[in-house]
């Protein structure tokens, strides 16, 4: 009979005290893993001019100054939505607003908001949809790098303001420095 390489070893005969043992040294480890945590991720990515640039949140829709003539009545944002859109690694929010009225349809506008300076509040940098167009935004939408919407309008002054007649979805991309209205079908009667 051949001999093994490993004499006999001590705690093949497991007893009690080997199994609290383990048991107390696993309950350790896993109490010790629950308490050590990572601290919070931070992304990063190269700006344009090749520094890192720290992915922070989308700006606060709610926080920015648009630029409408509401003749002292409030503005109310009606629609929001977030994604990076220039390709430099932060968020931007386009945001619907309008001008709070006690009836009616006010027209919307849509603009592109990013961080200011200090980061506290956002400023718009691009208008998308001005309130001078008379269109009210539905769907709005950022995927892609783009932003998507649908406009809906009127084909006359004698449409009433509650009932648009027109209908018109359309996007637009970031692209050499500008917010550019991709081709779309031509307007729809709805």
């Amino acid at each position: 009979m051949q001999h093994p390489a490993v004499p006999d070893l001590a705690h093949t005969h497991a007893r009690p005290v080997h199994w609290l043992a383990t048991a107390t040294a696993m309950a350790a480890v896993i109490a010790a893993a629950g308490l050590l945590q990572p601290g919070p991720a931070t992304a990063t990515t190269a700006a344009p001019g090749g520094e890192p640039a720290t992915t922070r949140p989308a700006p606060d829709a709610g926080t920015a100054d648009y630029p409408l003539d509401c003749g002292g009545a409030p503005t109310k944002v009606a629609q929001s939505a977030s994604g990076d859109l220039d390709g430099d690694g932060n968020p931007e929010t386009v945001a619907v607003v309008h001008c709070e009225a006690g009836s009616g349809t006010p027209p919307h506008a849509v603009y592109v908001l990013t961080h200011d300076k200090k980061g506290d509040h956002a400023r718009v940098v691009a208008t998308l949809v001005e309130p001078g167009q008379q269109k009210n935004v539905t769907g709005l939408a950022v995927r892609d790098r783009a932003v998507t919407a649908t406009l809906l309008g009127y084909s006359s002054p004698d449409v009433p303001s509650c009932c648009p007649d027109q209908r018109d979805d359309v996007s637009w991309r970031w692209q050499s420095g500008s917010f550019v209205r991709t081709a779309q079908a031509d307007a729809r009667s709805v």
